[in-house]
């Protein structure tokens, strides 16, 4: 009797994670040293080939492609751009990875949207309408994305820092309302100013005095929020401080 060979099981290989834990401890050995020479050889050998990964598959993942240069250059001009603001990643705030790839992605949407707006301007008339509207969808899927992770860190902001900003209990009731029509924002239809304002009364009491005063002190700050989203790809939300 022939025995029956076992099958050998093939080993799976790992996977090769580019922009891992190494890359990350690389990145924080880079912002605490002042040696330029040690901090051409950490970037050198660990970080650049990350970052040069992560600005690439963001490109084509997201398909940030209305450039005037080639896809290359862009890619360069990311990589740039995550190494000028490299120093802004904080060591326990988050995985680097995450920061990264939010900082390059907030650099993209911004140009590549403003460049779509010339595109579509100057698009010559025998562009099928189909592509066209494939390139809108994506772009207001860009958008749509880039403002969902924005207001998830405003809304964790204000929660921190809700009532060191307001300290009368009135004020904080209608700046909750405001935040709560965040929380909301996809259960609400697209009701009009004069309706959400109506609304935000009904719930706090307030007038619209009151509450047209509020707002506007949110809006300041949401301002300087949205500046450091864009500057760093992530709001301190345990900043108490203000910044007004």
């Amino acid at each position: 009797m022939s025995k029956t060979a076992t099958p050998v099981k093939k080993k799976k290989k790992p996977k090769n994670y580019y922009f891992n834990q190494t890359t990350e401890n690389a990145i924080i050995r880079y912002n605490k040293t002042d040696d330029a020479r040690l901090k051409n050889k950490i970037y050198t050998q660990h970080i650049a080939y990350p970052f040069d990964k992560l600005a690439e598959n963001i490109i084509h993942t997201f398909k940030f492609y209305y450039f005037d240069v080639p896809s290359e250059q862009v890619k360069h001009e990311v990589v740039s751009f995550l190494v000028m603001n490299m120093h802004k990643f904080k060591e326990g705030k988050g995985k680097a990875f995450s920061y990264f790839s939010i900082v390059a992605k907030n650099y993209l949407i911004l140009h590549n949207n403003k460049n779509y707006k010339n595109y579509k301007i100057h698009d010559k008339m025998e562009v099928l309408d189909y592509s066209s509207n494939i390139r809108e969808t994506q772009d207001k899927y860009n958008v749509a994305n880039f403002n969902q992770e924005y207001v998830t860190e405003m809304l964790d902001y204000w929660d921190n820092n809700l009532t060191n900003i307001f300290r009368r209990q009135k004020d904080i009731i209608v700046a909750d309302a405001v935040l709560e029509l965040f929380r909301r924002r996809q259960n609400i239809e697209n009701f009009n100013k004069k309706a959400l304002y109506i609304l935000i009364r009904e719930m706090t009491g307030s007038k619209t005095q009151h509450i047209t005063r509020i707002v506007n002190i949110m809006k300041k700050y949401n301002v300087n929020l949205m500046t450091e989203f864009l500057d760093t790809g992530q709001i301190d939300t345990a900043n108490t401080g203000s910044f007004l």
